[in-house]
């Protein structure tokens, strides 16, 4: 009895003829040759540098001076810098409530604008747009805005809210300002990501659970909300990414100040890097706060892909 030999398809299953050895299935190399140049040019132009430039962290060098190898003398004078704890303790502050607040008013505004409400899709314009905006940009606008006598305390007064009014960035609520700014800025993409992931998930689900009685809140909570897994995951993974990297936004708008109440690691980073010439220390608290970063994204993948629906 002759078998017939599967043509074409890679993943059809592959007969023998009885009495003939089974043919091997010739594995699919090809399409890894074509990632070859970008791997090629990604290890040149990001892996290499990054881990050449990590050495630096084990030196003292300083400015144009090469210097020595000093081991973890620089990791250890960042645990006793005060400013570096403050911006770490303002770093790690600043991305949870941006992740918290971000993600929800994201996910508010999609479910919002999912609906039939008039002007959605000018709505779902104006609301992305401040994306398009480069963070120096939004920095210099803020920054405008936060003026004494400016628009927001004009606003203020207008409204009979007159003792509202304040030194915006020259206060200690300076770091929440900025954080506000940095949410007006970002909402719009988080936004777009659970827009397109409400836009994924079947009306029918939806309608089966309205018709077996199911009101908005319970729709939301056990069919909504449990298919948008992939996308929470993918919103708060860069959520977090971007707000333990914080620096435009701090740099134009107050510089680290008054004091050291809007430093973050990144800002203190640049400081002792490119201010103050201190290359080894700069690259020590960079290598810190990658760490940081990739431990804090690893677990958060780990916590959220497990409650992950497919659709």
């Amino acid at each position: 009895m002759t078998a017939v030999l599967s043509r074409g398809r890679s993943d059809a299953p592959v007969r023998s003829v009885p009495g003939r050895p089974a043919p091997r299935r010739r594995p699919t190399v090809a399409p890894t040759w074509f990632l070859l140049p970008a791997l090629v040019v990604y290890a040149l132009v990001v892996l290499y540098p990054s881990l050449a430039g990590s050495v630096l962290a084990f030196t003292d060098r300083s400015g144009f001076d090469p210097g020595e190898w000093v081991g973890l003398a620089n990791f250890e004078k960042l645990l006793r810098d005060d400013a570096a704890r403050a911006a770490l303790t303002n770093t790690v502050a600043v991305a949870v409530v941006i992740t918290v607040v971000q993600t929800t008013l994201g996910l508010l505004l999609a479910l919002a604008l999912n609906s039939a409400i008039r002007a959605r899709n000018l709505m779902r314009t104006l609301f992305f747009a401040p994306m398009m905006l480069s963070p120096i940009i939004v920095g210099l606008l803020w920054q405008y805005i936060y003026t004494p006598g400016g628009p927001l305390d004009s606003t203020l007064e207008g409204l009979g809210l007159g003792f509202l009014t304040r030194s915006w960035l020259g206060s200690d609520g300076a770091l929440w300002a900025i954080v506000a700014s940095i949410i007006w800025h970002h909402v719009g993409i988080v936004m777009a990501i659970y827009l397109a992931g409400l836009q994924s998930i079947p009306p029918e689900l939806t309608e089966a659970a309205q018709v077996d009685g199911a009101g908005a809140v319970r729709r939301f909570w056990y069919v909504t909300r449990p298919l948008l897994g992939q996308s929470t995951t993918i919103v708060i993974a860069l959520t977090l990414t971007a707000s333990f990297k914080l620096f435009d936004q701090m740099f134009v708008m107050t510089g680290g100040g008054p004091g050291v109440s809007t430093q973050t690691l990144s800002l203190v980073m640049y400081q002792q890097a490119f201010v103050y010439g201190e290359y080894g220390y700069g690259t020590a608290i960079a290598l810190v706060l990658t760490m940081i970063v990739a431990a804090v994204v690893f677990v958060q993948l780990s916590i959220t892909r497990r409650g992950e629906h497919q659709v």
